[in-house]
């Protein structure tokens, strides 16, 4: 199934107005009923082709009702967090880091029981767990009275059973659980995905007869950065001679494409060997998308 730039880009601009909460997300499905019913099929979408470093207008969509939630879901995470990116560093400044923790001690006064923090990220558009994360780091300073490590942060946010005051522990476990693009119970999924996604590689890999050196194997000889699987023969898909897969669990737009080539790709395609082409497959157990790395070219 296709699905054009243009429609695309419809969903992103309607994305760009709604904030990141499951009821955002039933909105966008009332937004995008049938007609849109391409977007409810997987959990990635991969260009189908380019031009040099351009991804094409077109981009193909592997199709799995079952997977529809997942596939709104990464769309909607990448684009919000694309619009964090834009607008971090307002939310970091000394003075609204204080306004912040002002209103927060200021609301559970009024009532400790209420959903503070969920409710002040919510108002000025940022993502509860990096609220979360603001106001941990400045109560902790002002009980310590010095910066607390990332490490101390990072811990107590992923157990909020550790913060030694009960009000705020509740406080940063809302904005956990409510929180579905950023924090900790967040990043715990994508990992379990991505892994999942691995094994269903390995899976059809083994099926096929196909002789490889996963990941573990390649840092076992060495190798600082590598691809999931490095094929000991190269095989033709589709015309392309494919030596290394590398799987990526996540929506495919152009912008995480040219990350992924600018932090990953290239830097295969320079160490492992002087590759002509991969296989870039994304968050579909039986589709296969090739990516030629000279021509940036993906099917």
């Amino acid at each position: 199934m296709k699905l054009s730039k243009a429609q695309y880009d419809e969903i992103a601009q309607f994305l760009g107005h709604v904030q990141p909460t499951r009821q955002s997300l039933r909105k966008l499905k009332e937004r995008f009923p049938s007609g849109k019913e391409v977007l409810w099929d997987s959990t990635c979408l991969i260009p189908a082709c380019g031009d040099g470093n351009k991804l094409s207008e077109v981009y193909a969509l592997p199709t799995s009702v079952s997977q529809s939630q997942s596939t709104l879901l990464s769309i909607f995470s990448q684009e919000y967090q694309k619009q964090i990116k834009r607008t971090h560093a307002k939310h970091h400044t000394a003075e609204a880091i204080e306004t912040y923790y002002q209103r927060y001690l200021s609301g559970v006064m009024k009532n400790a029981a209420a959903p503070v923090l969920l409710e002040l990220a919510n108002e000025v558009d940022f993502a509860p767990s990096l609220m979360a994360r603001i106001v941990l780091e400045r109560f902790l300073q002002e009980q310590e009275g010095t910066i607390p490590s990332k490490t101390l942060i990072n811990s107590m946010l992923r157990d909020p059973s550790q913060i030694p005051d009960g009000v705020l522990a509740n406080q940063i476990y809302q904005c956990t659980v409510n929180d579905c693009c950023y924090g900790p119970l967040v990043d715990c999924i994508k990992h379990a995905i991505g892994h999942e996604h691995e094994v269903l590689l390995r899976e059809m890999l083994l099926e096929k007869n196909l002789s490889f050196l996963a990941e573990e194997q390649l840092r076992a000889k060495g190798y600082d950065k590598t691809p999931d699987f490095i094929l000991e023969v190269p095989v033709a898909v589709e015309g392309h001679i494919i030596h290394w897969i590398e799987s990526k669990a996540s929506f495919g737009d152009e912008c995480s494409h040219q990350a992924y080539l600018h932090d990953q790709f290239w830097s295969y395609w320079n160490s492992i060997r002087p590759l002509k082409s991969s296989i870039y497959t994304c968050a579909d157990d039986t589709v296969l998308h090739i990516s030629d790395c000279e021509t940036d070219v993906l099917r």
